[in-house]
């Protein structure tokens, strides 16, 4: 099934009112075949339109009747949604009531959150005994699994009406153990968890098949009765060990008892018994991480992903873990003195032509001072020091200095990008990914820039684009725009010329030349390039893990006798690369460590 493009809600409804219109033109004018095409087109643009159904009855009156009337919405192999809903209400007008609520039911699976089943038909007090309960069953099991569980309550109304069909079904077929077991999931979603857990007992009690015994269980996880469902679980697998998404649905169910390396077993045991199933692997990884909350696991779990890129579950359960964590799931703010006087700043006037005057201890990095300039352009810094070891000077040699510093003012070295180049990467930047490979993914649109545009990107970023968001960084945290871009433009390096073996490939030198620039956000840029290319390619985890592990400990040599604003930012990005030295990785965990030590006792004494 396919639809029909849609505007906004008021311009959907304008759009289905003309449709409308246009139909009974053609109606008059004898086309009945363009008026059916208008009356669908009508349905798809808004099913919650009463003119519609007026114009249905009007056409069914001018051919003959509902029955007559349905052969021009014949059903088709690949069907447009307004045909199944126009060809569902004319089914109920004739009186075919076990196709009308199949038809209905297969329009809001594809869109539950459209009103396709608001209709007065379906509301009638006698429509239990017109519908069979094995259609009604069907239907809730149609639209139930397309379903978030739950669905948020005031998402819930336009699904109201069949889940009203399903109860009077219960009511007056309470024996129907099929009907019992798709109702609970049904009710299930729709936050009716106890009701669901009712209905899904009493189908097991009468039979006790393998759905209702599933259902059953899902429906007293819902009710937070979570021991009994892994007790009904266990029975049923004893009985009938042939379901292996049960056995990931124990794992599951285990790890939120608390008890992942009990789930470690279930999901080893799918794993076993099938090796290309597509939900036994990602749970053994997704459940050793749970055990032990070591990056190889979620490796693992893209390497899956990369190798099956059609297990969503694995995608799902990548997006679950990486949430919240710095760099696998979002970019991070920098933290320099300039950025919180810069929100300062914010917080009490608007970005503009407003003076300000800012006094800065020691040297930061420059582009930390050029979000400032971006929303204050008029803004003058005063920088009493520069600290020892020197941040202009690169820790390593590089071919490309992307920043010239004239004392302590720094200016781009690099020409600006083209238009195009910085649209491009100005439409595509974001703060954040489901996981690091998504994002590595999406970077692909950059392929075929040329990375002398994309150098040029880092120290002459785009504007934020003229949306919502982009407004809202613009007014509230240009330094996180700053860094957005910073990132995507090294992603977009990351994809330059991407056949080219990467140890002698000219996207490592570009990215590695970034790397050990001047002390910058441009750094961690590509810290994160390298890192994201190392999670999709094992080839160059041990390069990478050596590349960030270098630059991380320049960092910290550094560090010994001067602030690093980086040090943070580049731990996390360590902590993130596959097959980091474990000496490495300790470190930078030690470091993290006392950075939130020395936070806490900076905020303690500010109270």
């Amino acid at each position: 099934m396919h639809d029909h493009p849609e505007g906004h809600e008021s311009g959907a409804r304008l759009e289905a009112e003309g449709e409308v219109a246009t139909a009974r033109i053609a109606l008059a004018g004898g086309d009945l075949g363009h008026a059916a095409r208008h009356l669908e087109d009508a349905l798809a643009r808004d099913p919650g339109l009463p003119e519609i159904h007026e114009a249905l009855a009007e056409f069914a009156a001018r051919v003959g009747g509902a029955e007559a009337a349905l052969a021009y919405f014949a059903p088709e192999e690949r069907a447009f949604i307004g045909t199944v809903a126009a060809r569902g209400h004319l089914c109920a007008v004739a009186g075919h009531w076990d196709e009308a609520v199949g038809l209905l039911a297969q329009c809001a699976g594809y869109e539950p959150q459209r009103p396709w089943l608001d209709v007065a038909w379906l509301c009638r007090p006698d429509i239990a005994e017109l519908v069979p309960p094995d259609t009604v069953a069907r239907a809730a099991a149609r639209v139930a699994p397309q379903l978030p569980d739950p669905v948020d309550e005031e998402r819930r109304g336009p699904l109201v009406p069949l889940l009203d069909l399903v109860r009077a079904s219960v009511a007056r077929h309470p024996d129907h153990t099929m009907l019992l077991w798709c109702g609970s999931t049904l009710a299930r979603r729709m936050g009716g968890t106890e009701e669901a857990v009712g209905w899904a007992r009493r189908s097991y009690e009468l039979e006790p098949s393998h759905p209702a015994a599933v259902m059953l269980g899902y429906a007293l996880r819902s009710a937070g009765r979570s021991e009994e469902a892994l007790e009904v679980w266990r029975r049923e697998v004893a009985r009938d060990p042939s379901d292996l998404d049960l056995y990931v649905d124990i794992a599951e169910l285990l790890d939120g008892l608390g008890r992942p390396a009990e789930g470690v077993a279930w999901a080893e045991r799918a794993l076993a018994a099938d090796p290309s199933h597509p939900k036994a692997a990602p749970a053994v990884h997704a459940l050793r991480h749970a055990t032990e909350p070591d990056l190889r696991h979620l490796v693992a779990l893209a390497d899956h992903l990369r190798a099956e890129p059609g297990h969503g579950y694995a995608a799902d359960l990548l997006a679950r873990l990486s949430q919240g964590t710095p760099w696998l799931n979002w970019i991070p703010g920098g933290n320099e003195a300039v950025v919180s006087l810069l929100h300062q700043a914010l917080g009490q006037s608007v970005p503009g032509d407003a003076g300000l005057t800012l006094t800065i201890s020691a040297l930061e990095p420059p582009s930390a001072l050029l979000a400032l300039r971006s929303a204050y352009p008029n803004a003058v810094t005063e920088i009493q020091s520069v600290p020892e070891p020197d941040p202009r000077i690169p820790p390593r040699p590089v071919e490309v200095a992307l920043w010239a510093y004239e004392g302590t003012t720094a200016r781009p070295a690099v020409r600006p990008p083209s238009p195009e180049a910085a649209e491009a990467v100005r439409r595509l930047a974001w703060h954040g990914w489901p996981y690091l490979v998504a994002a590595y993914d999406d970077a692909v649109a950059l392929s075929a820039l040329d990375p002398e545009d994309l150098l040029g990107v880092l120290v002459h970023p785009p504007a934020p684009r003229e949306d919502e968001m982009g407004r809202a960084l613009a007014a509230q945290a240009p330094d996180l725009w700053i860094r957005c871009v910073q990132v995507w433009a090294c992603l977009g390096l990351a994809h330059h010329r991407a056949d080219e073996p990467w140890a002698d490939s000219r996207r490592r030198a570009l990215l590695v030349d970034v790397l050990n620039n001047a002390e910058d956000w441009v750094c961690e840029a590509a810290a994160l390039a390298i890192v994201a290319t190392a999670w999709t390619d094992p080839a160059v985890r041990k390069d990478a893990a050596e590349l960030v592990g270098r630059r991380l400990l320049d960092a910290l040599e550094a560090r010994r006798t001067r602030v690093v604003p980086l040090t943070w930012s580049l731990c996390h990005l360590a902590l993130a690369t596959p097959e980091l030295i474990p000496q490495v990785a300790a470190l930078a965990t030690d470091i993290l460590r006392m950075i939130d030590t020395e936070d806490d006792e900076e905020a303690a004494a500010s109270r």
